[in-house]
C-alpha cells in the first residue's frame, strides 16, 4: 500500500492555521507508570505534586487572562488522586481529555491488556466529569498498530499521539471506524527543554524559558505559514513553575493575538476536521520481509 501526505485543510471563518494549547497532568502517575516503587520517594512524589497543586491553578488563571480555552489530558490516577483540580480544569471551561491511566506506556501490551487500561482511564475521568472523554494522547505518545481500532470501538473522535503531518487527518482504522489524527511533535513539548529527575528523566540541562519559548514561537510560525495545526505540549508540574509559566504567558497572548489563527480546544479542531469529510489515509506497517 502506498503512503500519501496528509493534505492540507481549511479552517472555520476562512482562517489561516489552527492553535490549540494542552497540557498533560500527568503528576505522580508519569513516575508511578513506570516504577510504582517510586511511590517511596517522598520528595520525587513531591516534584511531580507540584503539578495539580500549584501549578494547574497557575495555568488556569493565565488562560482565563487571555479568555483562551484549551485541551487537559489527564490519566485516570490523577483523576482520582486529585479530583478537586480536574473538577476546575472542567468547572473553567477547559476540556478533559484521556492520557492512560497510570501514565502507561502502551508499548508491547496486547490488545487486551491496553483494553484494561483505557477503559480503566475512560471510568476514572467519567467519575469526576460525569462524562467520557472525546479525546486520546498516548503516554509518551506510543501508540501500538491496534491502538486505533481500540480507541474507535469506544467512540473517541480523536487522537493526537502521532508525528507524520503538519495537518489533522482522518486516520483509516483497521476494521472500520473513524478516528480524526492531530498530529504533534517533540520540538512543541516542554519535557524536552525542562524536565529533571534524578535517576528518572533528563540529561541534567534545564533550559531557559527564554529559549523555549523562542522555539516554540518559531514552531507556531512555521505550521501557521503552512496552514497547519500548532499543538503545543506543557506540563504543569513543568511548566506551571513562575518563570515558565510567565513565558507560557507571552505566547498564550501572541497566539490569541493573530487574527488570522483559530485558537480552540482539541475537540473543537476535532469536530471540525470530521465535518469536512476527509478521505481516511494510512499509516502502513514496515513489512519485516523487506528488511
Amino acid at each position: 500500500m502506498t503512503m500519501r501526505p496528509a493534505e492540507p485543510v481549511s479552517w472555520p471563518h476562512g482562517k489561516r492555521a489552527a492553535a490549540s494549547f494542552t497540557f498533560d497532568v500527568d503528576a505522580e502517575s508519569a513516575l508511578l507508570g513506570v516504577d510504582t516503587a517510586l511511590a517511596g520517594r517522598m520528595s520525587v512524589m513531591s516534584h511531580q505534586a507540584y503539578g495539580p497543586l500549584v501549578g494547574v491553578p497557575r495555568i488556569l488563571a493565565l488562560l482565563a487572562r487571555h479568555d483562551v480555552r484549551a485541551t487537559f489530558f489527564v490519566p485516570g490516577y490523577t483523576a482520582v488522586r486529585h479530583p478537586d483540580v480536574v473538577r476546575a480544569i472542567a468547572d473553567a471551561g477547559h476540556e478533559i481529555a484521556h492520557h492512560g491511566y497510570l501514565h502507561e506506556v502502551l508499548t508491547g501490551m496486547t490488545p487486551e491488556q491496553e483494553s484494561v487500561v483505557i477503559d480503566r482511564g475512560i471510568e476514572a475521568l467519567a467519575a469526576v466529569t460525569g462524562t467520557a472523554p472525546a479525546g486520546f494522547r498516548a503516554p509518551m505518545w506510543e501508540l501500538n498498530w491496534h491502538t486505533p481500532k481500540l480507541l474507535a470501538e469506544r467512540g473517541f473522535l480523536y487522537d493526537t499521539s502521532l508525528m507524520d503531518a503538519d495537518h489533522p487527518y482522518e486516520l483509516a482504522v483497521t476494521g472500520g471506524g473513524q478516528l480524526v489524527e492531530i498530529p504533534i511533535q517533540w520540538a512543541l513539548d516542554d519535557w524536552e527543554q525542562y524536565c529533571y529527575i534524578p535517576d528518572f528523566s533528563g540529561s541534567g540541562l534545564i533550559e531557559s524559558p527564554r529559549k523555549a519559548a523562542e522555539i516554540w514561537r518559531l514552531e507556531f510560525e512555521g505550521l501557521r505559514a503552512a496552514g497547519g495545526c500548532f499543538v503545543l505540549t506543557n506540563h504543569p508540574f513543568l511548566s506551571g513553575r513562575p518563570s515558565r509559566a510567565a513565558a507560557l504567558e507571552e505566547l498564550v497572548e501572541y497566539v490569541a493575538s493573530c487574527s488570522d489563527v483559530w485558537l480552540a480546544p482539541l475537540h473543537e479542531i476535532a469536530t471540525h476536521v470530521r465535518g469536512l469529510a476527509l478521505a481516511p489515509r494510512s499509516i502502513v506497517r514496515p513489512d519485516p520481509a523487506q528488511f
